[in-house]
């Protein structure tokens, strides 16, 4: 076992990590790990293979989705959200265009607001979660709300603008966004264990969610947490060999033209310090060159992230069915490459 492996085991030792840990430097494979039960009650393992929901670590499908249709010249990014969409939206900015809900710059209310609520569990104690099967039963949640600020003024991140963005891709393909990614996406990359899983309905080699109680001891799947199905803000399930496929898949442009891999890969908002936005990645500068391109997504339950590191073309795949996890196995794998 080489040196980086034994740090990978230790730091998942200290904090008790459950998921994979799949790393890649171009076309080799540098390690691929599992730990924890896929399913605690019946102490099934995971595997390097199981199937992992990953929260807003899709919100990047959607994006390449939107890009598909922009090469097709069927919008533009600077088509307007009251150009493209037909329901009503009373309070909204007539100026809400498709690179604004892209880069989470648009300012319409978002049914989650990660800045001002902590628990997304809340969301369901007044529509229950098992009634969200469809973008659209989402609408209601944020749709006549007032904007929180005006179109292009800043970044402020926005579920709910990426669910305007997955209705979009519906109104314009005539496909539902789940069928539209599975054809448009996943098929072109051989991502053939993924999927948009209803929770009645998960496929066998699927991991359970689990919330754990730290002051008991005591756990619970996330079962009642989520929306039933997940949509174009998140939800999907991937595997992390499938994952890698899709870095492969649109970094070799079989995905989208190299232009607009570009394009999307362009830092085209600033965040914080050395944090900007692509479409639907996040971009990580050091000084002032591109140090990793990446995706993450925090769910009760579900934690995701992967990396793509331009330079030395190392990507990371590490899903988790656990709250926590992801960034700091990230965290220790980045400081041995730095070495």
């Amino acid at each position: 076992m080489n040196h980086l492996q034994e740090e990978i085991h230790k730091k998942t030792t200290e904090i008790n990590f459950s998921g994979v840990i799949f790393g890649k430097k171009e076309k080799e494979n540098m390690f691929q790990l599992a730990y924890g039960f896929a399913n605690r009650a019946d102490e099934l393992e995971n595997k390097a293979t199981t199937r992992f929901g990953i929260a807003s670590g899709c919100k990047l499908f959607t994006a390449i989705a939107i890009c598909q249709l922009v090469e097709q010249r069927l919008i533009s990014f600077d088509t307007r959200l009251k150009d493209c969409l037909r329901f009503n939206f009373p309070n909204f900015s007539d100026e809400v265009t498709v690179h604004h809900l892209l880069t989470h710059s648009s300012g319409v209310p978002d049914y989650f607001d990660e800045a001002v609520m902590d628990d997304f569990e809340e969301l369901w104690q007044e529509r229950p979660m098992y009634l969200i099967k469809t973008l659209g039963d989402f609408l209601p949640m944020f749709q006549e709300r007032e904007m929180m600020f005006s179109p292009g003024e800043r970044f402020h991140y926005n579920n709910g603008g990426y669910i305007l963005l997955g209705l979009i891709i519906e109104e314009i393909s005539g496909l539902t966004f789940q069928d539209y990614v599975e054809k448009n996406i996943f098929g072109p990359c051989g991502m053939v264990d993924c999927g948009y899983f209803t929770f009645d309905q998960l496929p066998k080699n699927t991991a359970f969610g689990y919330i754990d109680d730290t002051e008991t001891g005591e756990w619970r799947t996330n079962i009642y947490s989520l929306p039933v199905r997940g949509g174009s803000d998140g939800g999907a399930y991937v595997t992390a060999p499938d994952m890698m496929k899709l870095w492969d898949g649109l970094m070799e442009n079989n995905l989208l033209s190299k232009e607009m891999t570009n394009l999307l890969l362009t830092p085209h908002i600033h965040v914080e310090e050395d944090a900007y936005y692509g479409y639907g990645v996040w971009i990580s500068k050091r000084q002032e060159a591109i140090y990793k391109y990446h995706v993450m997504g925090y769910d009760p339950g579900v934690s995701f992230a992967s990396s793509y590191y331009p330079e030395t073309k190392v990507k990371l795949v590490i899903p988790s069915n656990k709250s926590y996890g992801p960034h700091n196995m990230t965290k220790i794998i980045e400081e041995f490459i730095e070495k």
